[in-house]
């Protein structure tokens, strides 16, 4: 079995909680656990909330596209901006690391992404956005057909 979707949606804070449930919503059909299921709220969460705030700077006139792809138990994610860009994603995802602590982040978003996925890849280049790609074998509460 294969199926994706794509979602693009404005840069506005509100929108995080959407990309969520929406990327929640259509995974769902494949009836991961409910551990599985949180972990990708979680990490999406994560992802939409970098592009918004360093990628656009909370500027709410770029667009974050999700794209998702499901084959059999396998779900990959990729979260992409056209924003600012990463300068060094070596430096970038290490833990605590951040370029806006006067906004209280605590510069897990990334090492996050990585715990609770089986691969993560950050691709990024300045000026010209950056592209997070997460996968994960999810387990099924059932046998796919």
């Amino acid at each position: 079995m294969e199926n994706f979707m794509r979602l693009q949606f404005a840069s506005k804070s509100e929108n995080e909680s959407f990309a969520r449930v929406a990327v929640a919503a259509f995974i769902s059909q494949i009836d991961p656990t409910l551990d599985d299921l949180n972990d990708i709220k979680t990490v999406v969460s994560e992802a939409v909330t970098n592009a918004i705030i360093h990628g656009y700077d909370q500027e709410p006139n770029g667009m974050v596209e999700i794209t998702v792809l499901l084959k059999d138990s396998i779900v990959e994610i990729t979260i992409e901006d056209q924003g600012k860009g990463i300068e060094d994603v070596q430096e970038a995802i290490q833990p605590l690391f951040t370029t806006k602590p006067e906004l209280e982040r605590s510069g897990m978003g990334f090492t996050i992404m990585e715990n609770f996925m089986d691969e993560m890849k950050v691709q990024s280049e300045v000026g010209k956005g950056t592209k997070v790609i997460l996968r994960k074998e999810l387990a099924l509460n059932r046998i796919i057909s």
